[in-house]
């Protein structure tokens, strides 16, 4: 089975930093994209920011100066450097990665998602 497990989230004041991590593991054959995800209490899920496999980012629009995407490949790791938070980053933000899976004779092309890290910031 694959999973990916984020870590890195908590409570930080207005202005402060945080580091996402998000590891994959499993069979895992070929990470393409990945990304991160937020979700807010009463909003829809959201891409926050995404990353290819050989480097080109994108970011929502109101994150962009602030947060910085990047990916281990070699360690089948996502990061996600949050900087200069504000109260309305708040959210559980999820890590998700699209690739091919399995052994060689059952290989397969598929998404996952981790379970989440809540990121509260306080004003």
């Amino acid at each position: 089975q694959v999973q990916l497990v984020e870590s890195g989230g908590g409570l930080v004041q207005a202005g402060g930093s945080l580091r996402l991590s998000c590891a994959a593991s499993g069979r895992i054959r070929s990470i393409n994209a990945m990304g991160w995800y937020r979700q807010a209490p009463g909003k829809s899920r959201e891409l926050v920011a995404s990353i290819s496999r050989g480097g080109p980012t994108n970011y929502e629009d109101s994150v962009k100066r602030r947060f910085i995407i990047s990916r281990d490949n070699a360690k089948n790791t996502l990061y996600l450097q949050m900087n200069s938070l504000k109260p309305e980053d708040t959210a559980v933000y999820y890590c998700n990665a699209e690739g091919s899976w399995g052994p060689v004779e059952k290989k397969y092309e598929s998404e996952y998602w981790g379970r989440g890290t809540q990121v509260t910031v306080s004003s």
